[in-house]
């Protein structure tokens, strides 16, 4: 290939960075989370709290409705999280009771998200249930047994599915490592790792500031898209020797990130355990899905357009690389100013 025919295709690569790069601004790096309604019995009446999740500069236009009007007038406090909306109300001894109502999060349908609904009756009964787009309502029934956290499954899926910041990661290994066997053993290694972080960060044995592990995850999603670009040019690094102990040291990263995300909602408190056995299970349901569609697409291009493949794969490592450097320039001012 002459000089004068590679300069143009090096051109092209990097205006399509510069392009990735300012468009940036407008991907998320985390999903849309789930917003969380919880109920519980206070003296002289009810105490109800309401996470709205919040999107760049304004919150998802979400709103929860009881059947009896519990929640028409204005809430007595209100806070913002990073990632919520957070509303409280105190309902004093209301003349119609919990049981029978129909609570509707308002808005929901127009969404991509879920409403993760949580009640404690007088009685200590624990109900939950995970409101969908298509099913914004329930009726509170007291229903006796083990409590519903099955919800928890659906919110793992959910959580890694929508998270584009850990499919790139996920992404980058999948590019990075070619034979079936090491990847298999570098997967098992990103998993291994998060679900250490994530059960020690849930149950509160650890804890990490989440600006810090977020910019953190977004420099592993850089150093992955660096290391491919580099084997791909003939120079070999750490990753492309010992992936599975790259993808436990980031994974250990991850891990705390899916905490984070899990600690918005919380964990019922007399279900810890299988909720976050739930949650975990989904996560990884979710990460397989998505490394079984890369694949799948992969085989198919391999087969269709081998040239196509070819020639366009090095545009997903720079691709990759120009997210993550932004979220990690980001990320990093957030770490510093707060």
């Amino acid at each position: 290939m002459s000089a004068g025919t590679s300069r143009p295709k090096c051109a092209l690569a990097w205006l399509l960075v510069m392009v990735l790069a300012l468009l940036a601004q407008a991907a998320p790096a985390h999903e849309v989370r789930p917003a969380y309604l919880e109920v519980t019995p206070v003296d002289g009446g009810w105490n109800v709290l309401w996470k709205q999740p919040v999107i760049a500069d304004g919150a998802v236009t979400l709103q929860p409705v009881f059947s009896a009007g519990w929640l028409d007038s204005a809430p007595a406090d209100l806070s913002r999280t990073p990632t919520h909306l957070v509303k409280q109300w105190r309902v004093a001894a209301p003349a119609v009771p919990l049981e029978g109502q129909t609570i509707t999060i308002v808005g929901l349908e127009r969404t991509i998200t879920d409403a993760l609904v949580r009640i404690r009756l007088a009685d200590g009964t624990e109900i939950t249930r995970l409101l969908k787009p298509e099913a914004a309502s329930m009726q509170v029934k007291g229903e006796r047994g083990a409590p519903g956290v099955a919800a928890y499954l659906v919110l793992g899926i959910q959580h890694i599915l929508l998270g584009i910041d850990h499919l790139l990661f996920v992404f980058g290994l999948l590019l990075l490592v070619q034979s079936r066997t090491r990847l298999l053993w570098t997967l098992t290694a990103f998993t291994v790792a998060h679900s250490i972080t994530l059960g020690m960060s849930a149950l509160g044995l650890v804890h990490l500031p989440v600006p810090l592990v977020e910019a953190a995850i977004a420099l592993s999603i850089l150093f992955v898209a660096v290391e491919v670009v580099n084997l791909w040019r003939g120079h070999p690094g750490l990753s492309s020797r010992w992936p599975w102990a790259v993808a436990f040291a980031f994974g250990l990263l991850h891990g705390f990130g899916f905490a984070s995300a899990l600690g918005e909602i919380g964990l019922p408190k007399d279900a810890v355990v299988p909720a976050l056995l739930l949650f975990n299970v989904g996560v990884e349901i979710g990460q397989l899905m998505f490394v079984a569609v890369v694949l799948a697409l992969r085989a198919v291009l391999r087969r269709i357009g081998p040239m196509l493949l070819t020639r366009g794969r090095w545009l997903a490592p720079y691709a990759i690389g120009a997210l993550a450097g932004f979220w990690c320039i980001e990320r990093s001012i957030t770490v510093f100013t707060g």
